[in-house]
C-alpha cells in the first residue's frame, strides 16, 4: 500500500499536523509493504526519505507557513508517484489539486479535518465570513471518499453542515518524548521560586483564541503560593507577578521536559478540535484544567483533571484548587494510564490503517462510524 499526505500546515513552528504527520510516518516504515510520501510547502522542490517539499510563497508574520497557489505542482507530483490513496489535511488548494490526482489515478481520497475553517473565518473576520465559510466546506468535503475528524465536537459540525459518515480518528502522542521521566527538579530554582510553589503551566501559541487573559486573571485570583509558566511564542509581556514567562518557540524536547516538570496544566482555549498539548501535557503525567469548551472535555475525564466554565478566570481558580485537594500527582498518575491506554501513535495508525484498507475495499470496516 502507497499513501499519499499532503498539507500546508507544515512549518518548524507548526502545532498539531505536523505532530500528527511526523508521527504517522515514522510508524508506517513499520509496516511491511506499506510506503509513505509526505508532500508540502517549501521554498524549493526537495525530497528525503519520503517527504517531498514543493516550491510555495511563504506567508508574512506566519511562523515559517507557506500558501500554495496553484493546483498543478501538487497534482502533477501525486501523479508521478502514483500513490494508491491520497489524505489531504487542509482544505485549501492542496486539496483540491489531491482530488484532482484522485480522479486521474482512478484512486480514493481521503480528508482530514484537523481545523475549523468557518470558526477560524469567524474569528478574524466577523460572524459573515464563517457563515460564507459553510457552503464551501460542505462543497469541498463532499467529495472526499472518506472524511476524518479528531473529536465529537468537529463530528457534529461536520454533520450539522449536512456532511455524511464523518468518521472519528483521534490523535495521539509520543510516549516517549512526553514522559514523567523527563521531570528536571531543578526547575523551581532557576526559576527562582520557593520549593513549596504550586508551579503550573501553558505551553502553545499565544494566539487569540487560547484566551490567555483568562489564564492571567486566574493566577491573580489564586496568589501565592501558585506560580504560572507561559511557553511558547506571542506570550504576553506584562503579566501579573506570579507568572514567569518563556517568550520563544522551543523545541518538543524542551517543552516536555518543562511541562514534566511542573504540577498542573492549564487550558483556557474554547475552539481546540482536538487540544494536543492538553494530551501532551497528560501524558507527562500531568493533570489538565480545561475549559468546558471545544474537543477539551472529551480529552480530559473527571479522574485526569478539571473542566471549569469557558471565560471563567473564578471558575478555573477553583478548579485548580480542587486538583491540588485532590491530590495532583495521584491525578497526574491516571492522566498518564489514560494516555497510554487510548492515545499511544500505535493506536492511531493501526485505525488510520483500518481506515484506508475500508475504502480501498481490502477489508470490512471493523470501527463505528460517527452518528
Amino acid at each position: 500500500m502507497h499513501i499519499a499526505d499532503m498539507t500546508m500546515f507544515y512549518a518548524t513552528a507548526s502545532g498539531g499536523v505536523r505532530t500528527y504527520l511526523d508521527a504517522k510516518h515514522r510508524r508506517l516504515k513499520l509496516y511491511p509493504g506499506v510506503r509513505h510520501s509526505v508532500l508540502v510547502p517549501g521554498r524549493r522542490y526537495a525530497h528525503e526519505a519520503g517527504l517531498h517539499r514543493v516550491p510555495a510563497p511563504l506567508l508574512p508574520f506566519s511562523r515559517g507557513h507557506r500558501f500554495p497557489l496553484r493546483r498543478a505542482p501538487w497534482r502533477d507530483l501525486l501523479q508521478a508517484l502514483r500513490p494508491e490513496l491520497i489524505e489531504v489535511g487542509d482544505p485549501y488548494v492542496t486539496a483540491w489539486a489531491a482530488l484532482d490526482a484522485g480522479r486521474r489515478l482512478g484512486i480514493p481520497v481521503v480528508g482530514f479535518y484537523h481545523s475549523d475553517l468557518p470558526l477560524l473565518a469567524s474569528n478574524r473576520f466577523g460572524q459573515w465570513a464563517g457563515r460564507r465559510c459553510d457552503p464551501y466546506v460542505v462543497k469541498l468535503y463532499r467529495q472526499f471518499n472518506r472524511v476524518l475528524a479528531p473529536s465529537t465536537v468537529v463530528a457534529d459540525k461536520l454533520e450539522a453542515l449536512g456532511l455524511q459518515s464523518v468518521f472519528i480518528q483521534p490523535l495521539g502522542v509520543d510516549l516517549d518524548l512526553f514522559n514523567p521521566q523527563h521531570c528536571d527538579d531543578t526547575l523551581r530554582q532557576r526559576l527562582r521560586l520557593p520549593d513549596h510553589t504550586r508551579l503550573l503551566v501553558y505551553a502553545g501559541r499565544g494566539a487569540r483564541e487560547k484566551n490567555l487573559p483568562v489564564l492571567l486573571e486566574t493566577m491573580r485570583r489564586l496568589g501565592a503560593p501558585y506560580h504560572l509558566l507561559l511557553i511558547g511564542s506571542g506570550m504576553p509581556r506584562r503579566v501579573p507577578a506570579n507568572v514567569s514567562v518563556l517568550r520563544r518557540f522551543c523545541p518538543a524536547q524542551e517543552v516536555a521536559r518543562l511541562v514534566a516538570s511542573c504540577d498542573v496544566f492549564l487550558h483556557a482555549g474554547t475552539q481546540e478540535t482536538f487540544g494536543l498539548v492538553a494530551l501532551e501535557a497528560m501524558a507527562c503525567g500531568l493533570p489538565v484544567v480545561a475549559a468546558n469548551a471545544g474537543a477539551l472535555p472529551e480529552i480530559v475525564p473527571f479522574f485526569a483533571g478539571r473542566v471549569c466554565e469557558p471565560f471563567d478566570p473564578a471558575s478555573m481558580a477553583a478548579a485548580v484548587r480542587e486538583v491540588y485537594e485532590a491530590d495532583p500527582y495521584l491525578l497526574g498518575r491516571k492522566a498518564r494510564q489514560h494516555v497510554e491506554a487510548h492515545h499511544a501513535w500505535d493506536a492511531v495508525v493501526a485505525g488510520l490503517i483500518t481506515h484506508y484498507q475500508a475504502v480501498l475495499g481490502s477489508v470490512e470496516l471493523p470501527v463505528a462510524v460517527h452518528g
